[in-house]
């Protein structure tokens, strides 16, 4: 009977099955095989009847990355030049002048120089502005300069440089630079250890489980692991660093994909370092992806308290791809899920707003799942801590003054005032408070907050269209009310922005091992963990244990 309706029902259901798979993957065939032939074509005719000359590479570099764009923006197309610089991301290891460079206004700015490397031995500060590399002028260079910036070991590049207004020359020598994925740890007391992991790198887990031990020999009962402003990286490395507190066998991420083969369980494959270390993991706004697979896993399996802010909200994986001509895809390929269930992305690419944004993920549809010993954890917004901590959210001023330079531009003033605090912290005064606003005041700073720039659109707007006479006393109105508004914010959050100057100049005096150092015992966020992890009573009830 079995046998005969097998034959009957059963099979004819499979071939209509598959003969739908079929028809559906010849149409989508076609379909891209219909659109490939109509680029090309145009692509063909534009390079070869366009009035002026084309560069056919800049062309394809901006309709791919345009194209890609509408997708999310971690699905990337990665030119030869760009290959390069993502393979540095992923290993760690290049060659160079060792510091932190930005390109701002068409100046190459140093922001950070790293301890002992290259830059550092050239005597390169924060906020040298790079204005000649060899023979090449920098003035009216278009390109990416920091490619002259690389090279052979021991190769030798001449510098020309502006500091506070002076042209100064140096030579840098290039060599191996390590980037760090743990760049400090240290005890903070007699029993405590703290860990930061600043990336998931190929060495991420390797770092982290030599700062574990060497914590451990040196008598740490119990660890802080630092995750705040951890982009991300490596999911397999977010794994091992789970297994260096968990058992062999558990299940830290799984992925899923509309690709059978992208669909993976990723578990632990090795015996802990230690799973029973009692462990507290901070994160804020600017931890992501890896970093959320590890707070996200182990908040998931009671295994650490998770202290700070609501990290970012990535769930989203991606692949590299590689093309023709050394060029290569960083793609999308699948959502990943935390043991419990949760898919944390926050913001939903498939759906974006008037302005092309993309929809944030709403607080009532979060839905709820339960850790191992029954706590409830939300979905939808990135991983929300154990511990909540009002003071590690930046309010919105500060991170326009952040993210527009004001005070990294302030602070490199400041320390050409102020010299000889290499072993002192800088204490930030109420008149260097009043110095910096007249700073601001001074350089005409810009916080280009979206009020502020719909106002100057507003004018440019008016001035296209010659009304622009007719508004200006209105518009001068609105702008001053804005700037009073803004120096009212300033004021209000006055401690917030001092604490930020203080940051930024001790990296000046002590480079970020010691603001590191500083944050050890004096940060909020690790007091209070030192806190929860000295009261085993609160830790246990947290957790449920």
């Amino acid at each position: 009977m079995y046998t005969f309706l097998k034959k009957r029902y059963i099979l004819p259901a499979v071939g209509a099955g598959l003969l739908f798979v079929g028809a559906s993957f010849r149409e989508d065939f076609f379909e891209v095989a219909k659109q490939i032939e109509i680029f090309t074509e145009l692509f063909k005719a534009v390079n070869e009847n366009y009035v002026d000359e084309t560069n056919p590479g800049e062309l394809m570099d901006h309709a791919i990355k345009n194209m890609l764009a509408d997708l999310d923006p971690y699905t990337v197309y990665f030119n030869e030049a760009d290959v390069v610089k993502f393979k540095i991301n992923n290993t760690g290891e290049y060659t160079g002048i060792g510091a932190l460079i930005t390109r701002k206004d068409g100046v190459l700015i140093v922001k950070e120089p790293y301890k002992n490397y290259p830059a550092d031995k050239a005597g390169l500060k924060a906020g040298d502005e790079i204005i000649q590399i060899g023979d090449v002028n920098l003035e009216d260079f278009k390109e990416d300069a920091g490619q002259l910036l690389k090279g052979a070991k021991n190769t030798k590049i001449e510098l020309k440089y502006k500091r506070q207004g002076k042209i100064m020359t140096t030579q840098l020598v290039l060599d191996e630079v390590e980037l760090k994925a743990v760049p400090f740890f240290s005890k903070i007391d007699d029993k405590t250890g703290y860990i930061v992991l600043s990336q998931f790198n190929k060495r991420a887990s390797m770092e982290t489980k030599e700062a574990l031990e060497q914590l451990k020999r040196d008598g740490a009962e119990r660890i802080v692991l630092d995750l705040r402003g951890n982009p991300g990286g490596l999911l397999a490395e977010a794994v091992n660093i789970c297994n260096l507190f968990v058992p062999k066998g558990e299940t830290i991420v799984t992925t899923k994909s509309k690709l059978e083969k992208h669909n993976n369980t990723y578990k632990t494959m090795r015996d802990p370092i230690d799973a029973e270390i009692p462990l507290v993991v901070l994160v804020d706004g600017k931890s992501a992806s890896a970093s959320e697979i590890v707070a996200g896993a182990l908040q998931d399996l009671d295994r650490a308290v998770i202290v700070g802010s609501r990290s970012f909200g990535k769930g989203l994986v991606q692949r590299p791809i590689d093309l023709t001509y050394g060029t290569q895809l960083k793609i999308t390929i699948s959502r990943y899920y935390t043991p419990s269930g949760r898919c944390i992305q926050a913001l939903d690419y498939a759906h974006r707003d008037k302005d092309g944004k993309a929809i944030r993920t709403e607080a009532a549809k979060y839905n709820a799942f339960k850790t191992r010993k029954g706590r409830t954890v939300y979905d939808g917004g990135g991983i929300m801590p154990d511990v909540e901590l009002s003071e590690t959210k930046t309010s919105p001023i500060s991170d326009a003054l952040v993210r527009n330079d004001g005070i990294f531009n302030y602070v490199t003033e400041y320390y050409y005032k102020h010299p000889g605090n290499d072993k002192t912290v800088p204490a930030i005064s109420d008149a260097d408070f009043a110095e910096f606003k007249a700073y601001l005041k001074r350089t005409n700073f810009s916080f280009d907050t979206d009020t502020e720039v719909a106002l100057k659109k507003t004018l440019e707007a008016a001035k296209k269209e010659k009304v622009d006479a007719a508004i200006t006393a209105e518009y001068q109105s609105l702008l001053s009310a804005l700037q009073r508004s803004e120096d009212a914010q300033i004021t209000q959050n006055q401690k917030e922005i001092k604490d930020l100057i203080r940051d930024e100049a001790i990296k000046r005096y002590q480079y970020k091992e010691g603001l590191y150092q500083f944050y050890t015992k004096n940060n909020s966020e690790i007091k209070k963990a030192v806190t929860i992890l000295n009261a085993p009573a609160e830790y246990n009830k947290i957790l449920k244990i």
